[in-house]
């Protein structure tokens, strides 16, 4: 039995959009929160921590190559992690570093709904 995902791509773009579309803060991203499994999803992961407590982080691993062109349809983006704030593309670990330099990552996601 081979441990390949299940997932069709239908099924990603589902989950892609229902992610964007429920949650002001998701992080798509490898691994988890608590698990990150490379260094650019650990540090978007501290980066967004660092200023709110909840937000929602989808694991792509399980179906890498289908996340990945999904949400570069999304986004224009070919590089994981992404992070959308309030339905909008905001960018990978090296965009949200760049917002924390010039003081604005803090603003850009706390969303006031």
């Amino acid at each position: 039995m081979s441990s390949q995902s299940e997932l069709t791509e239908e099924d990603v773009r589902e989950r892609v959009e229902a992610a964007i579309d429920e949650n002001e803060v998701v992080l798509f991203m490898k691994g988890n929160r608590l698990m990150p499994q490379c260094g650019y999803s650990q540090r978007a992961v501290q980066l967004i921590s660092q200023y709110r407590a909840e937000f929602e982080t989808i694991d792509v691993l399980p179906a890498l190559g289908l996340y990945r062109s999904v949400l570069e349809e999304e986004s224009d983006w070919e590089t994981i992690p992404q992070t959308f704030v309030d339905g909008e593309f905001v960018g990978g670990s090296d965009i949200l570093a760049e917002l924390e330099e010039r003081d604005e990552l803090a603003e850009t996601v706390r969303v006031d709904a």
